[in-house]
């Protein structure tokens, strides 16, 4: 191997014989490509100096991309970094094209904060229905085995007829993101998403590419007016739900979502101090918290008419109440709260939780209308009554 190997050399050669055998080679294409494009390309990669990388870094953080309009974050500059300095290793210790790795001692860029987006109840029901009556029924299946599950977006794509098992209610993944394959348990929801897709003995579950979820997701978000929600939004959403329902630790967790390090856990500690909590209240009060839990406020609207001032509590169909007075019509909406609230804990009905409502209301008008409420305040005040 020459001792004169240019970057650009040694990018196209490791793309060849070490990026090539990745899962993720579609992904690190583009990284390659984009340091192909670096003014570095051209120099003898024994030539270059941690001071060059670092240039390399502050000039990438200070790009814009071409696609969304906005600076290059920091998490691709990390990533950008990361493939080069593996580059280096490579050249330095298989090609002897260089005699240490530039990228080692420069500093790369503070890593974000993880993403901590959680799908609003609201955005579930009309994303629901939205793919519910899209002329490709995948697109519901696929959102709805998302939440059931917490699959990566790849996983539920290369998902096979032949490893799914309805009896036993079992996802088998042969190959996944981590290089481990695991058994995913599908809840009632996730079986009835595959089976409404008409059951095969083999062959691919979804017909999807990933441009093509990529571009019906986009476009489904601009039609809703929804924003800044990604896909895997749907996965960090399945996993806090897991946690949510008290009934695992993190290892029985971890195994159903395909988590490889329990750091990548970290963001749902908070989940678990609120399991600990009721563990130390342990019996004590339980059925008068189990009232409480449902006994909060609820978005309402407020119009006035000939008739007197009508209040309507969005979240419930047909509750709404008209009176003369704009006091006597906040009572007796808190009343009807009340009493719809009671009702439904004494028939074990399942109470919605607030804003779930699929009206298309303006948000200034909304107030949140409290059924235990010992006063109330003119609703002309925003948001919410005490």
């Amino acid at each position: 191997m020459s001792n004169d190997l240019t970057l650009r050399e040694g990018l196209e050669l490791y793309r060849s014989k070490v990026s090539i055998l990745k899962k993720g080679y579609a992904q690190e294409s583009y990284r390659l490509a984009s340091l192909l494009r670096s003014e570095l390309a051209g120099r003898r990669m024994r030539d270059i100096q941690s001071p060059d990388i670092a240039k390399y870094r502050d000039d990438r953080l200070a790009q814009v991309s071409q696609r969304t309009g906005k600076t290059i974050s920091p998490a691709t500059v990390r990533l950008e970094m990361s493939l080069l300095s593996h580059v280096f290793d490579v050249a330095r210790i298989e090609w002897g094209a260089c005699e240490t790795n530039p990228v080692t001692n420069v500093r790369k860029p503070k890593a974000p904060p993880g993403r901590d987006r959680r799908l609003l109840p609201r955005e579930e029901r009309r994303i629901l229905r939205y793919c519910h009556a899209h002329p490709t029924e995948e697109l519901f299946s696929l959102v709805v085995l998302a939440l059931e599950t917490a699959m990566r977006q790849g996983e539920l794509l290369k998902l096979e007829w032949e490893h799914i098992n309805l009896q036993r209610r079992v996802a088998h993944l042969p190959e996944t993101k981590n290089g481990s394959k695991r058994d995913v348990p599908l809840s009632l929801k996730a079986r009835d998403a595959l089976t409404r897709l008409g059951v095969k003995t083999k062959g691919r579950v979804f017909c999807y590419t990933s441009n093509g979820l990529k571009s019906a997701w986009r476009i489904m978000l601009q039609r809703l007016a929804i924003l800044d929600l990604h896909f895997h939004d749907l996965r960090h959403e399945a996993t806090t739900r897991l946690f949510e329902l008290n009934t695992m630790d993190v290892m029985e967790i971890a195994s159903i979502t395909g988590h490889k390090s329990l750091a990548m856990l970290k963001r749902y500690t908070h989940l678990q101090a609120a399991r600990l909590v009721k563990k130390l209240e342990g019996n004590r009060g339980r059925g008068q918290q189990v009232v409480l839990d449902h006994l909060i406020p609820y978005p309402a609207i407020a119009d006035a008419s000939t008739d007197g001032i009508t209040i309507r509590v969005l979240d419930f169909d047909g509750l709404s109440v008209t009176a003369p007075s704009e006091a006597e019509a906040l009572q007796r909406a808190q009343d009807e709260l009340l009493r719809k609230l009671m009702v439904s804990i004494r028939d074990k009905v399942t109470v919605p939780p607030p804003d779930q409502y699929l009206d298309t209301v303006d948000e200034s008008r909304i107030f949140m209308l409290d059924p235990l409420a010992s006063r109330a305040i003119s609703f002309g005040q925003p948001h919410t009554f005490l």
